[in-house]
């Protein structure tokens, strides 16, 4: 299984952003990228990549506590950013950062103590992929019109442990398919 730990936006925040995103949509450039869909929009804590079956229950197990000793904490969609000379292009967060990087450091933790091999530690930049292109696109305009944009602030109270399904049909556009497949709620009273 394809896996990774993640925080979901609540349904309101996603249509915050779905409204921000159809403005960038039609920016100049724009078609240059592949815009995630609204199913594929969440903040990413730790990718675990291909996952052996018989790591799966120590992983969750070991998930289900870092949930367990992360408070609920409040966060939002703020700005933007790009990687990689514009083949990704991203909204950022704001809010208690801290426990974000601290949630997902406990994600990777727990996937090691769990016998994942995750290669090299990355410090973490949190962000939502919004788009991506397969060569160097000039995201300027986007990244400015992000420069002013806020979502209102939710409280994160769930870890995601999500699968994804990669595209096989070969059809342009296709996207990948998140599928949960635990949830906790974070903090003890859950």
């Amino acid at each position: 299984m394809r896996l990774f730990a993640a925080v979901l936006p609540p349904a309101e925040i996603v249509s915050e952003l779905a409204a921000e995103v159809a403005a960038l949509r039609a920016l100049p450039g724009a078609d240059r990228l592949r815009w995630t869909h609204r199913p594929g929009w969440h903040f990413t804590l730790a990718f675990y990549g291909e996952v052996d079956d018989t790591l799966v229950p120590g992983l969750t197990d070991r998930l289900e506590r870092a949930a367990r000793r992360t408070a609920p904490f409040p966060l939002a969609l703020r700005g933007g950013g790009h990687f990689g000379h514009g083949r990704a292009l991203w909204t950022g967060a704001d809010g208690d950062l801290a426990t974000l990087r601290l949630l997902a450091s406990r994600s990777e933790a727990a996937a090691r103590k769990a016998g994942l091999d995750l290669g090299d530690h990355r410090r973490y930049t949190a962000h939502l992929t919004l788009a991506r292109s397969r060569e160097a696109v000039d995201v300027r305009a986007h990244l400015d019109a992000l420069g002013a944009f806020t979502s209102r602030t939710w409280t994160v109270e769930e870890l995601v442990l999500l699968r994804s399904h990669l595209p096989t049909s070969g059809v342009p556009g296709e996207q990948p398919r998140y599928e949960a497949v635990a949830r906790w709620p974070l903090g003890a009273a859950g």
